[in-house]
């Protein structure tokens, strides 16, 4: 696999790590079986996709961006789809992380 490829797999199943997590919210602990469905297929695709973008990636880094990509990208929508708070403190901290991210993206293999 090209490592184009592996960084577009990582990043999906950083995005898709987001939707696992709000969706594992309004499963409301798993009692809503929708949204318990969603979650469960998330948290496999997630999964399946971080497993193939290691083949290709370093653990270290790969494993950094995608929970980079999952803890940013909660963060904000958490604060637009459930109200929570977002501060200039939280702000920085997602800034910081999506800097992290661009850092690891860029070094070499």
């Amino acid at each position: 696999m090209k490592a184009s490829t592996a960084w577009t797999m990582l990043i999906a199943a950083g995005l898709i790590d987001v939707a696992w997590a709000l969706s594992m919210k309004l499963s409301q602990g798993y009692t809503r079986p929708g949204w318990t469905a969603a979650s469960v297929v998330t948290l496999i695709a997630f999964v399946w996709l971080l497993g193939r973008a290691l083949t290709a990636l370093p653990v270290g880094s790969a494993y950094a961006v995608w929970t980079g990509i999952g803890a940013a990208g909660t963060v904000l929508l958490g604060a637009m789809v459930f109200g929570e708070s977002i501060t200039a403190m939280k702000l920085g901290g997602v800034g910081l992380i999506v800097a992290g991210i661009v850092v690891l993206r860029g070094a070499p293999a």
